[in-house]
């Protein structure tokens, strides 16, 4: 199946104004698709290097980070719904890439950790992960990375403030 061409919202001189939700300017969606597109991009790379999956390289990235934790403060940090965590928990257990432990404070609770076979494959990555970032970047200035990233951490400031604001609320447009 061909790819098929990719339209940036700034190439689009054809914005209807009968739409009422015109998809390549809504900000929600264009920084969904790029990151669809970042993360898949880096996937090609550890899925045919170390068969990973997305929620399998997520995993050992953010354990790998952060350090032991439960799958639901993995499925917290990685935006990831806990099913996904789990299915990609169990296949990384059977892998040898993690390994679970019962929680001295709390036995009712496993940890996960990186194995030293996870721990390698996280080092092994990281510098793909570095070079795809840099060709991403590369045709922003110094000036223009600062302020991307400047305005990005406002962006997830917002988006943490507005969902704190929503808990125990109804979905917007319910």
């Amino acid at each position: 199946m061909k790819p098929m061409p990719i339209k940036i919202a700034s190439d689009e001189n054809e914005t209807s104004n009968h739409d009422p939700l015109v998809l390549e300017d809504f900000l929600p969606y264009r920084l969904s698709i790029l990151s669809n597109r970042v993360s898949n991009a880096i996937a090609r790379v550890y899925q045919r290097k170390f068969g990973l999956s997305i929620p399998e390289w997520r995993l050992i990235a953010v354990v790998g980070r952060f350090g032991p934790m439960s799958a639901n403060e993995a499925a917290e940090r990685t935006e990831m719904d806990k099913v996904r965590v789990s299915r990609a928990v169990q296949r990384m257990l059977a892998a040898g890439l993690l390994e679970r432990a019962t929680d001295a404070q709390d036995r009712r609770r496993s940890i996960l950790q990186l194995s030293p076979k996870g721990a390698a494959i996280r080092i092994e990555i990281a510098p793909f992960a570095h070079e795809i970032e840099q060709q991403l970047l590369a045709p922003l200035s110094e000036a223009d990375r600062a302020e991307l990233d400047r305005v990005v951490r406002l962006l997830e400031k917002s988006a943490m403030t507005f969902l704190e604001g929503r808990k125990g609320k109804r979905p917007v447009g319910a």
